[in-house]
């Protein structure tokens, strides 16, 4: 019982921590990477899909992301669907490819954008933290059931403990990697 609530701890931190890499991936840095657009959805003939099952997502350059649609009339609704995403970017058409320019960020933008970053690791950290809590519940009520030892919850404690700050120190080394990204001009 206790090894299955271990596993499945654990498996529950590690996609807190998979959520958060996630969401790092969507908060843009000023160089260009293709994993920026996945979360964009276009309108496919009434059905709202992943642009990257209806066009081919490049890097021109360190600035600069090309997006190629697999059908002509798709140009204008991607383009339309960048457009209004929460990027805050401007693509510009050229008729079957479609740039999607990276501006600069200013040192204000960084700053909050770095605070975001934060706000989002504190999330994280929080979910693992509950996810603690609630083991930790299940050992207390299986001790009141005596269905294990105190000996055994205290142990299974302190390898919850371990698993929890495994996963915080591996948050913050994203946070850390996230920021450091974030900073360089």
């Amino acid at each position: 019982m206790i090894a299955e609530l271990k596993k499945t701890i654990e498996h529950k931190m590690q996609k807190s921590v998979e959520a958060l890499k996630s969401g790092l991936v969507k908060i843009r840095t000023g160089r260009a990477h293709t994993g920026l657009l996945d979360h964009i959805q276009v309108d496919y003939y009434g059905n709202m899909t992943p642009i990257g099952q209806v066009a081919n997502v490049t890097l021109i350059d360190a600035r600069t992301i090309g997006v190629q649609p697999w059908e002509k009339p798709m140009v204008a609704k991607v383009e339309k669907a960048i457009r209004d995403s929460d990027l805050g970017v401007n693509p510009a058409n050229t008729g079957e490819i479609i740039r999607v320019p990276m501006p600069p960020l200013t040192e204000e933008r960084r700053r909050e954008l770095a605070k975001i970053v934060k706000h989002e690791g504190e999330g994280a950290k929080v979910a693992v933290r509950n996810l603690r809590r609630d083991a930790n519940q299940h050992l207390k009520d299986a001790v009141r059931d005596k269905t294990i030892s105190e000996d055994e919850e205290r142990r299974a404690e302190e390898d919850i403990q371990k698993l929890t700050d495994r996963h915080i120190a591996e948050i913050d080394k994203l946070l850390a990697q996230k920021e450091q990204e974030l900073m360089q001009v």
